[in-house]
């Protein structure tokens, strides 16, 4: 052979790098980090050894059960998490400041391993996520202020546990509603600013109201419930943020608990989008929520 022929050795391509990737993992991991670090600096000292073996009582194992049971809720559903866990908090006797702030702390790393699990199993729509983002994280953080600063948690327990109530109604309806011919959906931005806002005040709401709606005008549940979830991350991370700065942490054994039972649930959650029977899962939930916000109603009336 030719040596003037020989084929030029192939230059090693150097690896690019992956913007899509750092987006749906990057920015959740990199913000969840520095929200980790804020925590451990300013309530470093709650987290004693003495503290820490207390708090790991029977009350801790059941908000652990709680965040796991919401968590494969909210993933499998695209909604519930907020609704389950709120009103077990609420029957517990937990004041909704209190309530709102432990889910929507620990709803920040549980979006945030949902959003990724998600992104994993290729079950968003970019354009809709989109779409969702700017006005989901207004409505959240107006409701999130109104609640540490504003409205007295005593006064309104009682009427968010009505919500709740109808959260469960709303659940139940989708869950026993025929499937339906698909159709265009307007005001998506006023539908997520709604959302994100009565998910702030109530401590839940952002899937019954938001996915609910949109699966109801017939769009595909896996895209819309893996968008939907990748949008709760943002709106759960405006809102905690907004509660730490006005309310701060008032028990790290509820946000541990949620957030450890969360997080280890999320990625199950995520695989059994497409792997259950959506509309008894619905009913069954549903059910709960309207049993346990009925609770505190009757509690607070009688």
């Amino acid at each position: 052979m030719n040596p003037a022929t020989k084929t030029a050795p192939i230059s090693a391509k150097k690896p690019q790098f992956d913007t899509e990737k750092w987006m749906w993992i990057g920015i959740p991991v990199t913000l969840l980090t520095l929200t980790f670090g804020y925590l451990l600096i300013k309530h470093g000292s709650d987290f004693s050894i003495e503290n820490f073996k207390e708090g790991f009582n029977s009350d801790f194992a059941f908000f652990l059960l709680v965040g796991i049971f919401a968590q494969l809720v909210d993933g499998a559903l695209g909604m519930g998490y907020g609704a389950s866990a709120t009103s077990f908090l609420l029957t517990l006797g937990v004041p909704p400041a209190v309530s709102s702030t432990s889910v929507h702390l620990s709803e920040m790393f549980t979006t945030g391993a949902s959003a990724i699990s998600h992104f994993k199993f290729k079950n968003i729509n970019k354009k809709l996520f989109r779409t969702l983002l700017i006005p989901g994280v207004i409505g959240s953080i107006t409701g999130a202020y109104l609640l540490s600063d504003v409205i007295d948690g005593n006064v309104i327990k009682p009427y968010i546990s009505a919500y709740m109530v109808v959260l469960g109604c709303i659940i139940v309806s989708k869950g026993l509603k025929k499937t339906t011919v698909k159709k265009p959906t307007k005001r998506l931005g006023v539908l997520a600013l709604f959302g994100g806002f009565m998910d702030a005040v109530g401590g839940g709401g952002w899937g019954p109201i938001v996915t609910s709606t949109l699966i109801g005008r017939g769009r595909d549940p896996r895209y819309t419930i893996g968008s939907v979830n990748a949008a709760e991350f943002a709106v759960a991370f405006a809102s905690g943020i907004t509660f730490l700065l006005f309310e701060g942490i008032n028990s790290w054994q509820v946000v541990l608990g949620l957030v450890l039972g969360g997080v280890l649930a999320a990625p199950f959650g995520a695989y059994l989008v497409n792997k259950v029977n959506r509309k008894p899962l619905m009913v069954i939930v549903g059910c709960l929520v309207i049993f346990l916000g009925l609770r505190v109603v009757l509690k607070a009336i009688l």
